[in-house]
């Protein structure tokens, strides 16, 4: 049946589709575009519903391809699928789609080890430092912030929570500043709402 692909080419663009504002900071850290990293929240609402879209999709595409075929003349020539009709392709497709929609589960993986310490700070010189950010999603928007932070000279830790939109910072402020630390936030495509001294 022709439609086949065109289910099967719908289900892989809803799958793309749901996960990409997962996609968009990866694919900035990889390009090394980070101001581009948020530009695809505004998907994040409609996620579940691309993720149902999604299943339907596939799933239709799938009855279409293993529903039993009305016979045809037997003498007639049989007509040889195109690669996009078949059910390697759709196979290829479905697999394809699972990892999109799983994406935010592992996109950790393409961040660098990074935890949320940094280096030890002599207590005079620590300063602790609220940011409320806006614009953060998933857990790959949380990781792409903090690790970015850490990146930063005399950060002695980095808690960043997309549920709360915040970022937690210790750092040694002889060796960085408030600004510096909102900067490299920022940088990331997300943007400091406000800064609350601890």
């Amino acid at each position: 049946m022709k439609s086949d692909g065109k289910f099967a080419g719908l289900g892989l663009l809803t799958a793309i589709a749901a996960s990409m504002c997962c996609i968009t900071p990866i694919v900035a850290l990889i390009a090394g575009t980070s101001g581009a990293a948020s530009s695809m929240s505004w998907l994040e609402p409609a996620r579940p519903y691309l993720i149902g879209l999604t299943l339907a999709t596939l799933g239709f595409a799938w009855y279409q391809k293993l529903k039993p075929q009305k016979e045809v003349d037997c003498c007639a020539p049989k007509e040889k699928q195109k690669f996009i009709q078949t059910k390697l392709f759709l196979g290829i497709v479905t697999a394809f789609a699972i990892v999109m929609l799983t994406l935010p589960y592992y996109s950790h993986v393409f961040y660098s080890e990074n935890d949320a310490s940094g280096v030890p700070i002599a207590t005079e010189d620590a300063q602790l430092v609220e940011y409320a950010i806006d614009g953060m999603t998933c857990e790959s928007c949380e990781i792409h912030v903090s690790s970015q932070i850490l990146e930063l000279e005399g950060i002695g830790s980095a808690v960043v929570s997309y549920d709360e939109g915040t970022a937690l910072v210790e750092f040694d402020k002889n060796k960085t500043t408030i600004e510096e630390i909102e900067d490299a936030i920022n940088s990331t495509g997300y943007s400091v709402d406000q800064i609350t001294e601890k």
